[in-house]
């Protein structure tokens, strides 16, 4: 059955999110052949649609104002409403990012649909349409299906493939006009407290720290080995009580979940809130003093020993392929 998709390519600092690839990945699939059709909401962002096109749209949207530059629920909203009206689509697909797990619920209700939240992967069975997420902390999986409406679904970052990247697609890029209007919340300044670099939330490696680094100056060579390995910083709960790093690093049932393709513990115990961010990360790398910590028991490899000895001794390692690669 072929169907109409919709993507929200989520923009931020004047580039397109990974995950606005694996969306459109998502939508190709769900549309069995349909029209995928990218949504792009901001304020000058129309020279983003070729990126687009590349990933797998068919079509382009474009929804501009100067009072979508940041994001608002409200301004957001609207643009997304107005769009979905125009179009009329099968299938709707977000990113599972800040962005998309506040907005994703305010349009769904707005359409009085149903919404399949933080998808890990989307297939064909059987003539469904069928989604996998993860309960109960990632402990287990759930296959769901949509037997009514629209098919309205968010995807976890770093667990669906994008499509190979093709320049040579092209497509039609199309204006709507919205009037974006009784705005409720204004942006007058944005602070940030992440760190430079790559996206914790999309890293595909991912050092992560714990009360184990026993201080700010104790992230100091997971940073470094981050820097060698083209990754993201993350931190345990632990770390980020005991003020050694700022909360935008956790990782974790209350941070953020994170799917890399190589996740290093370093300091960490694994406590069972910490494990619902990362278990699900592709190989898995412990570092610990503890032998009998529970981190290893989910760990690919465990190196039971000094982080402040082992990480160095890592880095090193990790710059000598570099040169000789």
């Amino acid at each position: 059955m072929a169907r109409k998709v919709l993507v929200l390519g989520e923009v931020r600092d004047g580039g397109l999110r990974n995950v606005s690839f694996e969306a459109l990945s998502a939508a190709t699939t769900i549309s069995e052949g349909g029209e995928v059709v990218a949504l792009l909401v901001g304020d000058q962002v129309s020279d983003l649609a070729n990126k687009l096109f590349a990933y797998g749209a068919d079509r382009v949207l474009v929804v501009e104002d100067e009072k979508l530059k940041d994001y608002t629920p409200d301004g957001f909203s609207q643009a997304v409403m107005a769009a979905i009206n125009a179009e009329s689509p099968e299938g709707i697909v977000f990113g599972h990012t800040a962005l998309g797990k506040d907005l994703s619920p305010k349009i769904a209700s707005k359409l009085n649909s149903g919404l399949i939240s933080d998808a890990t992967a989307v297939e064909i069975t059987g003539g469904n349409v069928v989604f996998t997420r993860p309960i109960y902390s990632g402990k287990a999986f759930e296959k769901k299906i949509v037997t009514d409406g629209t098919i309205f679904a968010t995807v976890r970052p770093n667990n669906i493939v994008p499509l190979t990247e093709d320049t040579s697609r092209t497509g039609d890029v199309s204006t709507l006009t919205v009037e974006i209007k009784d705005l409720r919340t204004i942006v007058k300044e944005i602070v940030r407290k992440t760190t430079e670099g790559v996206d914790l939330s999309e890293a595909k490696v991912v050092i992560a720290g714990g009360r184990g680094v026993k201080s700010e100056d104790g992230f100091s060579p997971l940073k470094e080995l981050a820097d060698v390995l083209g990754g993201a910083v993350g931190a345990s709960r632990g770390a980020c009580d005991a003020e050694y790093c700022d909360y935008s690093l956790q990782i974790g049932q209350t941070g953020k979940v994170v799917t890399p393709d190589l996740y290093i513990a370093c300091g960490i115990s694994g406590a069972i809130q910490h494990l619902a961010g990362m278990s699900n990360s592709k190989v898995i790398v412990a570092i610990n003093k503890d032998p009998e910590a529970n981190i290893f028991k989910v760990a690919d490899y465990g190196i039971v020993g000094d982080l402040f000895e082992v990480v160095p001794l890592l880095t090193e390692e990790f710059k000598k392929l570099k040169v000789n690669a």
